[in-house]
């Protein structure tokens, strides 16, 4: 019965929780999720251990790669674990604030809902307090920042990333983004351009030291020339991309011929031979030094590429290979006849294979202005370089959207407790608009908690330094001292605060305005057996 609408049947079975008791559920599970997490919030912050299904561990403290883990059933939890996503998809960092905020924005709305206050009437000065606060952020808060100030930015990626397992090697790690993100931003016509997950990859290869990993200056892939003859080092070399494969290409629809000799056959050989021995020479024109595709080189091609002294790499990925098109200026080629001198690629200084333990790695690398890079990590093992890499996405997120936006914040709650002195001048007592200025200074009582100060004379204090008209004063999260963000230099990018204050605010509504859970599952009956009960008739 096609196009009819599906009708809502409840029949005996159907589950079905509507009204107070749903909100206030929902509430719950959002709490719940928050207090998983909130332990991870600061530079003090504990690692969660998960297990995977297959039985792989991963030992991190980013929301976002702790909540894309566990698994849960309650339907208002999943929408939790949805913003983190969206958070980390959006601006990279701020996974574990915006959880902890969502969670107590719903928190503080519960005893407004038991004293039957509609959930309209919240939702209404919620949305007024995220707008009063965004406002505040862009117009009173936050200062703007010079982008050749390098040592101003790397005080800013150096708090995001202090907060974090990768927070020991601080030092490296803001150079390698930074580094990252300034060879991959693009200018054009005032627009800025930075596509870090297409043109700044990370290879990760275990072994060695964190120490030894850097941002090269080109590009660099997992493979090896495909003959032993060619050279494996080159200086200034011209570089040949291709889309094509140099073998006989097979008819794309089924084709019978019928042969009468023998010498017809060794004619259909000839052609095969011939055609590959037109596109080397296709090649072999242009001089180049390296020759590179997407696809298959027979031993034939190989052959006269060895001849004419010209290497050869085959099968590299289509991102590699449009990464190594920007480095070294080369254009990709689909068909070796449309070759000419303007595709080949000269502003690669250097080619070079090496043997890093048992693999080889190719490197394409001195590039005069490239905008494309591969961030070389080195570590101990597999799950510290994993670690290391999702530290690394932060940061380089950070520093993207300092490029993009360049306004600060001040970190350490700081910036909480300023917005949240603001809003609650404006309110009148004990409304939903003055319960986000309350919901606020979780932020900095979890810092102050993660480290272990005392979190109501310390937030007592805090209030009292705001109030005196500090409003860079937070949180330290390494000791849990009260100190002036300015001079200890924490900033954090504008961007990363409001989506963590809009994604939190919105969420919040969204799961408020839900009044009724309606799912479909069995329940089971009487008459069924249990499992235990099934398995032991079955043995009997």
């Amino acid at each position: 019965m096609l196009g009819q609408q599906p009708i809502l049947v409840l029949s005996q079975n159907t589950k079905r929780d509507s009204g107070r008791k749903v909100q206030l559920d929902n509430i719950r599970a959002g709490k719940t999720i928050a207090d998983v997490i909130r332990t991870c919030l600061g530079p003090q912050a504990m690692l969660k251990m998960l297990m995977d299904p297959m039985g792989g561990i991963v030992m991190t403290n980013d929301g976002n790669a702790i909540l894309r883990e566990i698994t849960v059933q309650h339907p208002a939890a999943k929408s939790m674990i949805e913003i983190a996503r969206t958070q980390d998809e959006e601006v990279g960092d701020g996974t574990t604030s915006v959880i902890v905020l969502t969670g107590e924005m719903l928190a503080v709305a519960e005893p407004f809902l038991t004293q039957n206050i509609h959930p309209t009437v919240i939702i209404r000065e919620f949305r007024q307090a995220l707008e009063d606060a965004v406002k505040l952020l862009q117009d009173k808060i936050s200062i703007p920042i010079d982008l050749n100030d390098r040592d101003k930015l790397k005080e800013v990626i150096r708090s995001c990333i202090g907060t974090k397992y990768i927070g020991r090697w601080a030092d490296l790690a803001v150079d390698i983004a930074l580094d990252a993100v300034n060879t991959v931003t693009i200018v054009d016509n005032g627009r800025v351009e930075v596509d870090i997950k297409n043109y700044a990859k990370v290879e990760k290869i275990p072994g060695g030291t964190i120490e030894e990993s850097r941002v090269l200056n080109g590009v660099m892939f997992n493979k090896d020339v495909t003959h032993p003859k060619m050279r494996r080092l080159i200086e200034n070399p011209r570089i040949v991309l291709l889309d094509c494969s140099l073998e006989y290409n097979k008819g794309e629809s089924q084709t019978n011929v019928e042969v009468f000799g023998d010498q017809d056959f060794t004619k259909l050989l000839q052609l095969e031979e011939e055609f590959v021995k037109r596109q080397c020479e296709d090649i072999i024109a242009l001089k180049p030094d390296l020759v590179v595709t997407e696809k298959g080189v027979s031993d034939l091609a190989q052959h006269y590429l060895v001849q004419a002294g010209i290497t050869a790499v085959r099968r590299l990925r289509k991102t590699d290979n449009n990464r190594l098109a920007r480095a070294c200026g080369a254009t990709i080629v689909n068909r070796t006849e449309e070759l000419k001198e303007s595709d080949v690629g000269t502003a690669a200084g250097r080619f070079e294979v090496k043997k890093i333990g048992d693999e080889y790695f190719t490197f394409v690398t001195q590039c005069k202005n490239p905008k494309a890079c591969t961030i070389l990590l080195r570590g101990a093992s597999k799950d510290v370089l994993n670690e290391i890499e999702r530290n690394l996405q932060d940061a380089l997120h950070v520093a993207k959207n300092l490029v993009l936006n360049p306004r600060l914040v001040a970190g350490g709650g700081a910036v909480e407790m300023a917005v949240s002195g603001a809003l609650a001048a404006n309110a009148a007592h004990n409304t939903p608009y003055r319960a986000v200025a309350q919901a606020l200074e979780i932020i900095p009582r979890t810092l102050a908690q993660n480290c272990g100060a005392n979190t109501i004379r310390t937030l007592t204090a805090l209030r009292a330094r705001h109030s005196a008209g500090v409003s860079t004063a937070g949180i330290d999260g390494e000791t849990g001292e009260i100190v002036d963000m300015a001079a200890k230099g924490i900033w954090e990018p504008l961007a990363v605060k409001m989506q963590v204050y809009k994604t939190a605010v919105e969420t919040a509504i969204l799961i408020l305005r839900i009044d009724d859970i309606v799912s479909g599952s069995k329940k089971k009956s009487d008459k069924e057996p249990t499992a235990p009960a099934a398995m032991a008739a079955g043995q009997e």
